[in-house]
């Protein structure tokens, strides 16, 4: 461990080097190719409630919270029913990332205050930005202590501040944004303000700057299955910049995180699209006269669905809601399932394709 000392924002080195700045072009063009991709979706919400579940879980297993798609999606149905932690955790990371979401597209802006509502909604807890010392950041085989982050209140509050003007005063430097991000998700987990929840809290914030900068327009960048992927090297370069300096590793890891996992959700978007198209057609010439929409939208925005969620989204009574998802399932557009005396509804094909994305 070094003695590193955490300094406010911009920082004194040039980063933009030939290589990241080839690198940074590469990454731009895919994550422009993503967003007119989404925008193909007819209906944002549906991108949004899957791609955030499947975000929130892997971010979630970073930290070793680990749950399986099939208790995830069943505590999102029946949340009094399913007690998994995991599952429950999970759940309160999509809660926050969606909450984050609406306070910055309103805005264009990230700042403390939305960091805070967020952290609280992933942690269910006010504890808020520390204000005891002692936190260290520590190696999880040998315990060795790695790095100690700022300790004083005021030290953590004044670095906030500055990363808050850091995001959002394009006047304090003309770095490209993605460039920023990476140097905002350094600084972000350096400091880190919180007593527990910093990575996830990092990983959110990622995904709503580029939707501040208006690099997305929702937030579907699956930034978190990457480093999973690459977890001991996210570490390691992390702690690099800290002991050597070397942030050019660092950035290009990053913008080689936003490449790869662009082109993944390109990928599962058209997936998406291509399966949302032959249910459209089949369910047209199978069942024609429950044929909608918002039926099909329903069968994509929840992969598991249940009654209730047909009973909201369309309109309709228990009854009427109980035979759509009878006949559905009769002509193989769902699985039907039993927890308890609770029936829910699986579209299989929809869940695969989570099961199924190119690590490259």
């Amino acid at each position: 461990m070094t003695n590193f000392t955490l300094k406010p924002l911009p920082v004194d080195v040039d980063l933009e080097t030939r290589a990241v700045l080839k690198k940074t072009a590469s990454a731009h063009r895919y994550l422009a190719e993503l967003k007119g991709m989404a925008a193909t979706i007819p209906n944002e919400t549906i991108l949004i409630s899957t791609l955030t579940l499947q975000e929130a879980k892997d971010s979630s297993e970073i930290e070793n919270i680990i749950t399986t798609h099939d208790d995830l999606y069943k505590s999102e149905l029946f949340s009094d029913f399913i007690t998994s932690p995991a599952a429950k955790e999970v759940g309160n990371y999509a809660a926050a990332l969606q909450k984050g979401f609406a306070q910055v597209r309103k805005s264009r802006l990230l700042t403390v205050n939305h960091i805070l509502e967020i952290h609280k909604e992933l942690e269910q807890n006010d504890a808020g930005i520390r204000k005891l010392p002692g936190t260290e950041l520590k190696n999880e085989q040998t315990g060795a202590t790695i790095y100690t982050p700022p300790q004083n209140h005021e030290d953590i509050l004044r670095l906030m501040s500055n990363l808050e003007r850091f995001m959002n005063d394009e006047t304090l430097t003309d770095l490209d944004p993605l460039v920023k991000m990476a140097v905002i998700h350094f600084q972000f987990e350096s400091i880190h303000p919180f007593y527990d929840g910093n990575g996830r809290t990092g990983r959110i914030i990622n995904i709503l700057y580029l939707v501040a900068k208006g690099l997305l327009d929702i937030p579907i960048l699956y930034l978190s299955r990457y480093i999973i992927s690459n977890k001991m090297e996210y570490y390691r370069l992390l702690q690099d910049v800290r002991d050597t300096g070397d942030w050019e590793r660092w950035i290009l890891y990053m913008l080689e995180g936003v490449e790869t996992t662009a082109r993944q959700t390109i990928w599962l978007i058209q997936s998406i699209k291509k399966i949302m198209m032959e249910y459209k057609h089949r369910i047209r010439k199978e069942l024609p006269k429950i044929y909608s929409q918002d039926l099909l939208n329903n069968l994509f925005r929840h992969p598991y669905t249940k009654i209730e969620y047909l009973q909201n989204d369309l309109r309709v009574s228990r009854l009427t809601a109980t035979k759509y998802l009878q006949q559905l399932t009769e002509h193989g557009f769902l699985n039907k399932s039993k927890i308890g005396r609770y029936n829910y509804y699986i579209n299989r094909q929809l869940m695969e394709l989570f099961m199924d994305i190119p690590k490259e």
